[in-house]
């Protein structure tokens, strides 16, 4: 399943979408969500020990001005990367 976290950390329920990935299973952070990226960050901490991937849009790094900032544990995509995520799951949920 892809997981698509569009708000910030802050204001989402983090500790639900970790109850709900399972091995295997993306998560892609976009706009406010990739405040989720930041090196150091609890919620960066919190993604990187479920048994998942974690991608951040360059594009949505780049208008916050957090490129910089991001930790090299995260796999930056653009908006191709973001399609091939897409279909290659069926499944999708959007937080």
């Amino acid at each position: 399943m892809l997981h698509t976290l569009m708000t910030s950390p802050f204001r989402c329920d983090l500790p639900a979408l970790l109850r709900l990935v399972a091995e295997g299973d993306d998560v892609l952070l976009l706009q406010d969500g990739v405040i989720a990226a930041l090196e150091g960050s609890l919620a960066l901490e919190a993604l990187l020990n479920a048994p998942i991937s974690v991608y951040v849009l360059q594009e949505d790094l780049d208008a916050r001005g957090l490129a910089a900032q991001i930790s090299s544990k995260v796999t930056v995509v653009g908006y191709t990367g973001f399609v091939k995520l897409a279909v290659s799951h069926t499944q999708q949920m959007t937080w």
